[in-house]
């Protein structure tokens, strides 16, 4: 660091500003940042931005808060790229008037100091305009007025509007910027607030083992804006291979009749840009995006990076896969399981810039049909450099276009992916049930660097994968997961299904017996013991309340029960706080005392305030300590606004 002045600890950023931190559209930017020098002088700071390819770089001023740490903001208003820096510099004048201030306050004769003070004045003077010369003048002539004791001289010196004219005339002569430029991705609304629904549209129908289209699936759409969902997520919707085709269950031979896995991807119809025929038409489907978006449904495709045996490329460009020393093309494993239906991509191809651009014309091909989100397949099993290099060309041109990263897989991957740009992440909240495991991996998310990059979107089920809460707790276990998924994070999805409470497993696994993947699926989706009613209404509570649309303003609250998680999500000035809590156990009532500190909730210690619960409309008045007793089934969550503090 340059200078006499320290600048440390800049945020938001990320690994020092190596990779951009993440922010949302309308919402101001908060900066802070640790900045001190030597001694006692008066230091001032600004953070300076741009949206990036703008010339001209824009002010706002920091605060000094506590232990020299500074704190500010700047407005975004379009998403994409910004950039911003910290800037400080000694307040010569400022140094100089806290000192008088202090010396008059003494009592003591401050003849010298008030010499000074003309000394530091008369070089503005050359540099303002007339109206700002003469308020200057005229704090020079108090000074030199003042008979020693500072009073007259204080008063001059101090006057709010010749402060002003000084700030704006200050030269900043030893002004240190921050070490690096501070790389910021903006993001719209959806990346940041979302609740997603995951549908196969062949299992769309009413007849068994008859895939439904594109049409038929259209039908679907009220129920799901019904339920509050406004991300609508579709497994590969293109042509299914039908070599190695999968039978039902996984089988390695399929049965006539049997549709093999959407993942299989690529067959006589066509590869990544092509539609799987029993589905429809590439119009059909552009009329079902049209259909979901009049419905307040975004439509989010599966990006998989893998080919069928059948898929044009495989002829095409035999270079970019895998070959056994026999010369044949090696299908994927993950040892023990096997994909004798799926070739993967080889990335360490002669062929790099062929095969990078062809992947980038799939995406920008599904973007011209009107896809706006993409979720993608195993991205931990591809090159980190591929997907730094494709998000960025994407969003060169599409900023708006939402990644989700499914990696399941070690931290410091998924973190990584993240930073290079998957604008949402998949998370272990799936297999994170207890009390200690929710805190510490929500801590870990909202309260760390890792919120500067990482934003978490929580799926308690998805089609590869019944945790084995869900297949033990059932309905009530659903009710849990579901609570937690969709007020803990921002951002939450579930694999249709979850609503009617599906939980047949195959023995000893994480996995659905009579998988979708394989097969096609006729459900009644208002069939009895569904939980559509819990999800409409905590879906619309997402919507009303901006408490539940943050991620780090959480703040878990103790109590003295191990099966009740309790928080607060607090609201902004203005903005409602809500209390939480949740019942983990989907066998057996708990009861507990909450403890909720006087200023989570903005009262006095001592004082009570009124609670309304938003799930069943009782209302009650709490203080500091609070008697909780929460049912499976019946009443498993309290969702708790504080309205108003009693008189």
């Amino acid at each position: 660091m340059q200078g006499m002045i320290w600048i440390e600890d800049v945020r938001p950023s990320v690994d020092r500003g190596a990779y951009p931190a993440k922010w949302v559209v309308d919402s101001p930017c908060r900066v802070s940042a640790d900045i001190f020098r030597d001694g006692h002088a008066v230091l001032r700071a600004v953070v300076r931005w741009r949206a990036k390819g703008e010339r001209r770089w824009r002010e706002e001023t920091l605060t000094h808060t506590v232990n020299d740490r500074w704190e500010g903001q700047f407005p975004v208003q379009a998403h994409g790229a910004y950039e911003f820096a910290i800037l400080a510099w000694t307040d010569v004048y400022g140094t100089w008037l806290a000192d008088l201030t202090k010396r008059v306050a003494a009592g003591q004769t401050v003849t010298s100091e008030l010499t000074e003070g003309v000394q530091l004045l008369t070089p503005y003077v050359e540099r303002a305009r007339s109206a700002q010369r003469k308020r200057i003048e005229a704090a020079i002539d108090a000074l030199r007025a003042d008979g020693g004791s500072g009073m007259a001289g204080l008063a001059a010196a101090s006057d709010p509007a010749l402060l002003t004219v000084l700030e704006k005339l200050d030269p900043r002569a030893d002004a240190v910027a921050s070490a690096v430029v501070y790389p910021l991705w903006v993001d719209r609304a959806r990346a940041h607030v979302s609740a997603w629904y995951e549908l196969f549209p062949r299992s769309q129908g009413t007849h068994p083992g008859k895939a439904a289209t594109f049409r038929d699936a259209e039908r679907r759409l009220p129920d799901i804006q019904r339920m509050g969902f406004d991300v609508l997520y579709l497994p590969p919707i293109h042509p299914i291979g039908k070599t190695n085709r999968k039978g039902r269950n996984n089988a390695l031979v399929a049965a006539p009749g049997d549709p093999g896995s959407p993942w299989a991807i690529g067959g006589e119809a066509g590869g990544h840009t092509a539609i799987e025929p029993a589905l429809g038409t590439l119009a059909d489907f552009r009329h079902f995006v049209q259909a979901a978006g009049k419905h307040g449904l975004e439509v989010a495709l599966d990006f998989a990076i893998q080919c069928s045996p059948d898929h044009p490329w495989v002829k095409e460009h035999p270079a970019w896969f895998y070959h056994r020393p026999d010369g044949t093309i090696k299908y994927a494993e993950n040892p023990p399981k096997k994909y004798e239906d799926v070739y993967p991509v080889n990335f360490d191809t002669e062929d790099r810039e062929g095969l990078w651009q062809a992947l980038k014309e799939v995406l920008l091909f599904w973007i011209e049909q009107g896809v706006t989100i993409f979720r993608v397949d195993n991205p931990h099993t591809k090159p980190l450099i591929f997907w730094d290099w494709l998000i960025r060309e994407v969003h060169g041109r599409h900023p708006g276009i939402v990644f989700l990263a499914e990696a399941f897989t070690r931290p410091k991957i998924m973190k990584a992916l993240a930073k290079v740009g998957f604008t949402q992440s998949y998370t272990y909240f799936t297999w994170r049930n207890t009390k200690w495991e929710l805190v510490e991996y929500l801590t870990e998310l909202a309260h760390t660097e890792m919120a500067e990059y990482y934003r978490p979107n929580f799926w308690p089920n998805t089609p590869d994968i019944l945790p084995e809460v869900l297949q033990v707790g059932g309905h009530n276990a659903f009710q849990i997961r579901f609570l937690l998924a969709a007020t803990l994070s921002p951002n939450y999805g579930i694999y249709s299904g979850f609503e009617l409470c599906e939980n047949e497993a195959i023995p000893g696994h994480e996995e659905y017996l009579n998988s979708e993947k394989y097969e096609i699926r006729v459900r009644d989706w208002d069939a009895p013991g569904n939980i559509k009613p819990l999800i409409t209404r905590v879906n619309a509570l997402r919507r009303e309340h901006p408490a539940l649309q943050d991620l780090r303003n959480i703040r878990f609250l103790d109590c003295d029960n191990d099966q009740i998680l309790a928080y607060a999500k607090q609201g902004a000035p203005g903005v409602a706080t809500l209390l939480i809590a949740v019942n983990l156990n989907p066998e057996h009532p708990q009861a507990t005392t909450v403890v909720v500190p006087p200023d989570v909730v903005g009262v006095e210690p001592g004082e009570t305030y009124r609670v309304h619960d938003l799930l069943t409309g009782d209302a009650y008045e709490w203080s500091e300590n609070n008697y909780v007793r929460l049912v499976p089934g019946s009443q498993p969550a309290h969702i708790f606004r504080v309205e108003r503090h009693s008189a």
